[in-house]
């Protein structure tokens, strides 16, 4: 079993789950809950019980600092509640709601539709600059 799977998340588990499921100790699972990174647990500590909040949660921490952001940074970014950006080359940035960072947005077509966009957005800065440059070219041959 792979970890965050999500064939194998259950709705309702244990901590002994939880942990075979995310690949995080017991004691790095309760320290994310104290810190905050992660809910608590159903059920309170004696019954205390895990889903897919839980999982998600602790994906979400692994991938933010699998990015380089500290746990002060990720801590800041989720409170904030302020998109995380991502550079894709020099001046393009994407940038990404930290819930969704955990999940797995649809994102087969996503390609396509960032160079439609870009394509839009970079066709019309071309022909604002040919206008200008047309109009230019107008007035100093008159």
């Amino acid at each position: 079993m792979k970890p965050f799977d999500k064939k194998y998340v259950k709705k309702d588990m244990t901590m002994r789950e939880l942990v075979k499921i995310t690949g995080y100790t017991a004691r790095q699972v309760r320290y994310l809950i104290a810190e905050g990174f992660v809910p608590s647990p159903e059920g309170g500590r004696a019954n205390a019980r895990y889903g897919d909040v839980h999982v998600s949660a602790i994906k979400r921490y692994q991938l933010l600092r699998e990015a380089g952001f500290s746990p002060a940074s990720i801590r800041l970014l989720m409170e904030s509640q302020t998109s995380v950006p991502f550079q894709v080359i020099p001046g393009i940035s994407l940038t990404v709601d930290p819930h969704l960072i955990a999940e797995r947005p649809p994102i087969d077509d996503l390609d396509e539709q960032i160079k439609l966009l870009l394509d839009r957005i970079f066709s019309k800065q071309t022909s604002k600059q040919d206008e200008q440059h047309s109009n230019d070219s107008e007035q100093n041959s008159l």
